[in-house]
């Protein structure tokens, strides 16, 4: 192929239309440049004075700026991430910062995992009181555990076993209704609850030591608090035996809470929060039963047998308790008395504004109870009290948002707690960024 140099003088006859453009193109660019350095170059230096002082010392003065500075923009940028990042470093941590909570237990705080694995479907009125519609909780509005978070300025807890919309940088949500303590009784039953701890812990710290990023960090697992509301359906499934059959069975279910706080405790658990369990004979679902008459029922309207056994169930529950507290001695275990809170509720509901504290609100068959086992809160044909009205039942069998809003403020309060320990004191100072 021929060189540029050797065209000759009829090169220029031989350049087509393109090569032309190409040129001219190139002188305006050049062109542009020449004029940008003009106006960005600065001016002439302006020489800086010098005066002597008495004591034979030089001062020197500033020189004068530049006529037409030049932009800088890289270091103002820097400069300003620094002041921010040194206001940032001045500020205090926020309420709920470095909150981390793990739940075990079943429907009463259950968040919406069984909805999530079951495929259930929860359908209106769930929820309408708070969330304004179905969440996966079997309430109108929010659990206890919900409260417990808003009060320590962190989000509801997600379900471990939910797909869609988790967050699992606060903690997790282990709870599924239905689950009992006993083990091979439920699907989800505590133990499997607790596999399912030590599985989401390990996979964090696998995360973590590859380099990748964890929602937990593994600092947070010590300082973390966990709760546990389980042992209503234990209590549930042996209500049809004889009285001292019944109390023969509550051993072995508070054998299986027991051994899961140790177990967790061998995977850096240090912080338990641990609810008894309420007034079972209270709730209409049990009222609703056929009986001979009302002989059973304490002056308070509720089935004292039933009662009785929810009572020794706590007593066994805060004595097993008191034993961990000697072999466990690097942690903090509170025992909370949701018997004494919750009858309560029902013993004295003139107090909270409820006039009805036997009934359920979302129910079948009106007064007393308002609870058929047969039909379902969900169905068309149900009986709904008033949006607003105040009533502990919802479904006949779990709480109201405003039930279990009375509840957790109860709890929270220190006042029903072996020992009289508040929730609050339990999380970690939060400390400045200094």
């Amino acid at each position: 192929m021929a060189s540029a140099a050797s065209g000759g003088g009829g090169s220029l006859k031989r350049m087509g239309p393109l090569r032309v453009q190409y040129y001219i193109v190139m002188g305006a660019v050049a062109a542009a440049v020449v004029l940008a350095t003009l106006r960005y170059m600065p001016g002439p230096a302006v020489p800086a004075t010098t005066a002597r002082t008495s004591g034979g010392g030089v001062v020197r003065s500033a020189p004068a700026a530049a006529a037409v500075p030049v932009p800088v923009p890289a270091v103002e940028e820097e400069t300003g991430e620094d002041e921010q990042a040194q206001r940032r470093r001045r500020r205090r941590k926020k309420k709920g910062d470095g909150v981390v909570l793990f739940n075990f237990g079943d429907s009463n705080s259950d968040t919406g995992g069984v909805a999530a694995v079951m495929g259930i479907r929860i359908a209106p009125p769930e929820g309408r009181a708070y969330f304004h519609h179905p969440t996966g909780r079997l309430s109108d509005g929010r659990v206890i555990l919900d409260f417990i978070c808003e009060s320590l300025g962190t989000p509801h807890l997600s379900p471990f076993m939910k797909p869609l919309g988790s967050n699992f940088s606060n903690g997790v949500n282990f709870a599924i209704a239905g689950s009992t303590a006993m083990p091979g009784v439920t699907t989800f039953s505590l133990d499997v609850q607790v596999d399912q701890f030590v599985f989401f812990k390990e996979r964090c710290l696998d995360s973590i030591e590859r380099g990748e990023s964890a929602p937990i960090v593994e600092k947070a697992f010590p300082d973390a608090i966990y709760t546990m509301d389980i042992g209503h359906n234990d209590i549930n499934g042996v209500l049809h035996l004889p009285y001292h059959t019944m109390l023969e069975n509550l051993p072995p279910v508070i054998a299986e809470i027991k051994k899961a706080i140790e177990r967790l405790h061998e995977n850096g658990a240090r912080k338990f929060w641990i609810h008894g369990t309420g007034a079972l004979g209270c709730m209409p679902q049990k009222l609703s039963m056929p009986r001979d008459d009302d002989s059973g029922l304490d002056e308070h309207g509720c089935i004292a047998s039933i009662n009785n056994v929810c009572k020794k169930f706590n007593s066994l529950l805060s004595e097993a308790l008191d034993e961990l507290r000697l072999t466990l001695k690097s942690s903090t275990i509170v025992f909370v008395d949701m018997f004494a809170i919750k009858y309560d509720l029902v013993a004295n509901h003139t107090k909270y504004g409820i006039e009805k504290p036997l009934m359920t609100c979302c129910g079948h068959g009106g007064p007393p109870y308002n609870y058929d086992p047969k039909e379902s809160c969900m169905t068309s044909d149900k009986y709904l009290c008033k949006l607003g009205e105040k009533f502990i039942s919802w479904d006949g069998v779990h709480f109201t948002d405003a039930a279990n809003g009375i509840v957790a403020s109860k709890v929270l309060s220190g006042e029903y707690n072996i020992p009289r320990v508040k929730l609050a004191s339990l999380v970690p100072v939060p400390k400045s960024d200094d």
